[in-house]
């Protein structure tokens, strides 16, 4: 019989090439097969408390949603008010740090915080009764996710700003400054920090909130020191690497009583060495994590958990060090944990493990489960016994009552990108989402449209996301609304970029996006003119009152000797038309960003052709988000393709194609995905200094595909200024500057509900 860890060792060997499997394929569509949805929106009690359906709202970082002082601020009562409105049973908060003074990661100077908090003082409790009884008045209960710290996760510019070091459960090094190390607490720090955990906890049940969460997971401090991969201490009690969590349930349950729910997020394992392999023994900052917690160690936790109060699990795999397990990007699997839940299922029914209160625990399924009849089968099939939804219910506050009423059609899908939800608070923002702009200016931008007293007709220019959502808010709005599009198609870029098959998430969007134009037809006044070209003297004859152009980019081929010859197309092109790569063996892809990474993997998982990626800047992917770019590079190096940074094209051969590469071993490694790129206003003092020592090679290749980006089409917008064709003439998305996904929505959004 195959064993638990064996079983993970398969799962995660499949996360690089599981879309060859046409059934897991399609259960990533937003499809409505098992409706009605009795098992999704059946009760379930924890503990002593009914929750009226299995969804939970997963806890997404609530990063500056709150004043500099910690207290809940009108943005975060709004975003979780929403969320409630849109039906689901159970809300959990982002993680609360509770060990201010200990972990020197969590503070700013002046003993700021951009973490909310609820042990300050009593100035935080109020912002918290407030968001409990809203979540209440709509019938979903809210459990906060309390966090002992973050350890070598956290923040180490608290060693520049404070001149402190990171803390953790040993000497380790920190994730985001490996030379940086993270200080071995005392043991009387750690029991104060249990002592703060009670008292947040308590502090939660006299806010009204109706449980806690211990963020136990993606190596945070708790995890660190519940794990031998971090833990690495000879001495003292909390050398027991399960004593720390068991004595901080314990005196969360005396201080809050046997009836108080504690939920736990714990991965069942980290994988980190299936994952890096012999990588493990020669990378610096990965050796000291070998000795790893085991499949059968967690569980053998989690069943010690049990006994000492908790009373549910939701279950994952990784941590930061590979940051695309615990945050599942777009091209993970649909479902990608269900496997882990069902593993702790079966070890605690056939150990009849029972709550403190003598009822089964529920295991909560996490990951990719967006899709209503993946999550309704899931739940059928007994892999888990909640559903939890977290970047869904970002896209869509609404997917619970959408998924009840069979109007799945209706739902704004996940794109799986992680721009809005986690990369905009990496780089100095706060949660919101890619394709809904009103995530996170719910206290701003009501849910109803503002209807116009002053109707315009309108054209907009580009059915691309920019576009679409400028119209279709327009004509909610009352305005006459044409849509213009070149193409036979919504989506813009987004038809080639929902090409590779791991961009099925992209798909579903585009389909959305054509719903979604056909329903507003139905209803408003939304004229939609596929396969039309604009022109100064089409839009003049219909008289417009404004004009916005979202027509997009240009792909830019540079013009080097060479550029113009046959072997030498777009990668918009090859996406559109695979058989331009049909009959190539060697193929070179110009640009290292997310398009030029994405068409190489394409080329080499679905095609098996042989594969070099050239990118001029050190970094390949650079500001995407953390778990996006180490899944693609991960799997990029899995299959062999060649990543070559500090590389410049100079000329493009009839077999190939000449670059000069920078060869000094100075040159940063394209292959890590253990360590994460800093954003360029955080200064590292360790960081090397990259030495020039060029070299001229020549790399074979049938095929050059070019995926360096694009200029903006604004050349339309310019002549129908100049030509003073409407009195209101706009200009967004990419045609205005070229961006995300991100970015174009919410100028379509933003422009729209203000004409």
């Amino acid at each position: 019989m195959i064993s638990y860890q064996e079983r993970i060792k398969d799962l995660t060997s499949s996360y690089g090439n599981w879309f060859h499997d046409d059934t897991l394929l399609e259960r990533g569509k937003m499809t409505s097969s098992l409706y009605p949805y009795t098992n999704l929106f059946s009760p379930i009690t924890i503990n002593k408390t009914k929750i009226k359906n299995r969804l939970i709202m997963a806890p997404m970082g609530n990063i500056s949603m709150c004043d500099e002082s910690g207290r809940p601020s009108e943005k975060m009562i709004s975003y979780f008010t929403e969320r409630a409105k849109g039906g689901v049973g159970l809300i959990t908060t982002g993680l609360i740090p509770i060990s201010y003074g200990i972990d020197n990661s969590i503070i700013e100077k002046g003993d700021l915080t951009y973490f909310p908090r609820i042990d300050r003082s009593r100035t935080t409790f109020a912002p918290w009764r407030d968001i409990a009884e809203n979540c209440h008045s709509f019938g979903a209960k809210i459990f906060l996710q309390i966090s002992p710290g973050l350890g070598r996760v956290g923040n180490p510019q608290c060693v520049v700003n404070m001149h402190k070091f990171p803390v953790s459960a040993s000497f380790n090094p920190n994730y985001y400054m490996p030379g940086v190390p993270s200080l071995r607490l005392s043991d009387r720090k750690l029991k104060k920090i249990i002592k703060k955990s009670g008292q947040a906890a308590a502090d939660s049940k006299a806010a009204l909130i109706d449980g806690v969460y211990l963020h136990g997971h993606e190596g945070y401090l708790l995890e660190q020191l519940t794990n031998p991969a971090f833990n690495r201490r000879k001495l003292g009690k909390y050398s027991d690497w399960q004593r720390f969590g068991i004595e901080l349930v314990k005196e969360i349950r005396n201080r809050c009583g046997k009836n108080y729910p504690i939920m736990y997020r714990i991965d069942l394992s980290l994988v980190l060495n299936e994952t890096y392999g012999e990588k493990m023994s020669t990378v610096k900052s990965l050796k000291k994590f070998k000795n790893e917690r085991t499949v059968k160690m967690t569980l053998d936790y989690m069943k010690n958990l049990v006994k000492a109060g908790v009373d549910i699990f939701d279950v994952d795999l990784g941590c930061y060090d590979n940051w695309w397990l615990p945050h599942p990007p777009g091209p993970m699997p649909p479902g990608c944990f269900l496997e882990v839940s069902k593993i702790v299922k079966e070890y605690f029914d056939k150990n009849s493990i029972l709550s403190n209160t003598g009822i089964e625990v529920p295991i909560v399924g996490v990951g990719k489960l967006g899709y209503p009849d993946l999550a309704e089968q899931a739940l059928r099939d007994n892999s888990c016994d909640m559903i939890m939804l977290g970047r869904p219910l970002l896209s869509d506050p609404y997917w619970p009552n959408k998924v009840y009423a069979n109007k799945i059609d209706e739902i704004i899908p996940c794109i799986g990108c992680q721009e809005g939800c986690i990369n905009e608070f990496v780089e100095g923002g706060h949660p919101q989402c890619a394709i809904n702009p009103r995530t996170g200016f719910e206290n701003i931008y009501e849910k109803e449209f503002p209807i116009t007293s002053n109707k315009k007709k309108i054209a907009v220019i580009g059915a691309g996301p920019a576009g679409v959502t400028c119209a279709v808010t327009a004509a909610k709005r009352g305005h006459e609304v044409t849509l213009i599009d070149k193409n036979d198609k919504a989506g813009g870029l987004l038809i080639s970029g929902g090409v590779p098959k791991i961009k099925f998430d992209i798909q579903n969007y585009n389909n959305y996006l054509s719903n979604l134009i056909n329903k507003t037809s139905s209803k408003y006044e939304l004229i939609y003119k596929p396969n039309t070209t604009a022109t100064i003297e089409n839009l003049k004859t219909e008289n417009f009152d404004v004009i916005v152009t979202a027509i997009g980019v240009k792909q830019i081929i540079p013009k080097l000797p060479g550029y113009d010859r046959d072997n030498v197309i777009l990668a918009t092109e090859l996406l559109l038309n695979k058989d331009l790569a049909k009959d190539c063996k060697n193929i070179v892809v110009i640009g290292g960003g997310v398009v030029g990474c994405e068409t190489a993997y394409m080329l080499k998982s679905e095609m098996d052709k042989t594969v070099d990626v050239i990118e001029m800047e050190p970094y390949f992917m650079n500001h995407v988000c953390t778990a996006n770019r180490g899944y693609m590079i991960h799997y990029l190096e899995e299959n062999n393709v060649k990543l070559h940074n500090c590389t410049q094209l100079k000329s493009i051969e009839e077999d190939g194609i000449i670059v000069t590469k920078n060869i000094s071993k100075t040159v940063p490694d394209p292959y890590i995905t253990w360590a994460p790129l800093l954003p360029e206003n955080v200064v590292n003092p360790l960081a090397k200094e990259i030495i020039s020592e060029e070299k001229e090679i020549k790399i074979e290749a049938d095929l050059v595909v070019m995926a360096i980006g694009g200029r903006p089409i604004d050349n339309l917008y310019y002549d129908l200024i100049k030509a003073n064709i409407a009195p209101e003439i706009y200009n967004i998305g990419d045609s205005f500057k070229q961006g995300k996904v991100f970015e174009a929505t919410k100028s379509g959004y933003l422009l729209a509900r203000n004409l």
